[in-house]
């Protein structure tokens, strides 16, 4: 399915638009959207926190993700794009995971339009990886979302991620954009309608302690 031109010009960009080298074009873009199924065995570890830009819990999320958008694209100001306001209450969330008093993945969502929230700066840390964390966050951020009362969500990720695209089309989202022939510049915008999702309760809706997830091959910031 490709994006129309209006929907191409409103991508918000999960990562940073610019034109890659093109040995990072190889290295990331001419790759298939490879699904695996990951067993979790126990999130009794993980606490789910709500937690503002500046907050300390935010640091490690924000650092890692500055430093993967740098290797994949170089020099960006893709986490200066939004105002730290824009995910926050009443409109947009902050979520962390942490266990053992360490973020170990995370992710957030703000307005895009009034029946629609757009999920933005999907990670989890390099040692947690292929663990279904990445999948984890997205049902946390849209069980949040659907908490405030939006319809769908709507986000996009860089053409050379293609774990999180792969992370997106197991959990669910519609592609904006033919799979079968990908953009290796711009952004990758999916949708998905949360009419089927389960609102969390804000602050106080933990994860299971066992769950099957799907997620994509990790090695990137999910």
């Amino acid at each position: 399915m490709s994006a129309t031109a209006g929907e191409r010009g409103r991508a918000g960009g999960g990562a940073p638009d610019h034109a890659a080298p093109d040995y990072a074009v190889r290295d990331y873009a001419v790759r298939d959207y490879g699904v695996r199924d990951y067993g979790v065995p126990d999130y009794a570890g993980y606490e789910v926190r709500h937690v503002g830009v500046g907050d300390p819990e935010a640091e490690p999320l924000l650092a890692g993700l500055s430093a993967e958008y740098t290797a994949r694209y170089g020099p960006n100001d893709e986490l200066a794009r939004f105002p730290a306001h824009e995910f926050a209450p009443p409109h947009g969330a902050f979520l962390v995971l942490v266990s053992g008093g360490e973020t170990v993945a995370g992710g957030a969502f703000r307005r895009y339009d009034p029946v629609t929230a757009e999920l933005k700066r999907i990670w989890s840390h390099p040692s947690h990886r292929r663990r279904g964390l990445g999948r984890a966050v997205v049902r946390a951020l849209e069980r949040e979302a659907a908490v405030r009362g939006y319809r769908r969500v709507y986000l996009t990720t860089g053409p050379r991620q293609p774990e999180a695209a792969a992370l997106y089309l197991a959990a669910g989202y519609t592609p904006l954009f033919d799979v079968d022939d990908r953009p290796v510049r711009g952004p990758l915008p999916f949708v998905k309608d949360l009419s089927g999702v389960r609102p969390g309760i804000p602050g106080r809706d933990p994860l299971p302690e066992s769950e099957a997830f799907h997620a994509g091959t990790a090695g990137g910031p999910l």
